[in-house]
């Protein structure tokens, strides 16, 4: 069986009736991404798409 390629980063947490499911892994890559990106160059719409741009390739190589 193979892993979900965009799985919840972090477990599931039930509070009271409530289920907090936390982020996905495509979500948490591209937070790390962030830190790399120089957002003085480019728009700010344009450095979060490289961020999933990056996320999206960290998937596709862990699922490789």
């Amino acid at each position: 069986m193979s892993k979900p390629i965009n799985e919840l980063a972090f477990p599931v947490v039930s509070v009271a009736d409530h289920e907090f499911t936390g982020m996905t892994l495509r979500d948490y890559f591209a937070a790390k991404a962030m830190r790399e990106i120089d957002w003085k160059v480019k728009p700010l719409n344009e450095s979060a798409d490289d961020c999933y741009a990056v996320a999206d390739a960290m998937l596709a190589a862990r699922s490789a």
